[in-house]
């Protein structure tokens, strides 16, 4: 497939087909790895690591909002 090279702004940009980009479930903003090749441009979705809900915590340093949380009482139509 061929593609015109465009001024953008101050930069060059392709546009990338819609059927591609849903194929490889790319949406705007996402972020694409690019590589040279030898002579190829190369184009890619990066792997995304999968972080476990333990090592998220880790990370977290805000406060508990669950020691805070109440049921409360029913109201309207969640009383049954």
């Amino acid at each position: 497939m061929e593609a015109k090279l465009q001024k953008w702004g101050n930069s060059l940009g392709i546009r990338i087909p819609s059927n591609i980009l849903k194929t490889l479930n790319i949406k705007t903003n996402d972020i694409l790895n690019i590589e040279l090749d030898d002579d190829k441009i190369v184009i890619s979705v990066p792997q995304k690591k999968k972080i476990s809900l333990e090592e998220r915590f880790k990370k977290y340093n805000g406060e508990n909002l669950a020691k805070n949380f109440s049921w409360d009482e029913s109201v309207g139509k969640e009383i049954w």
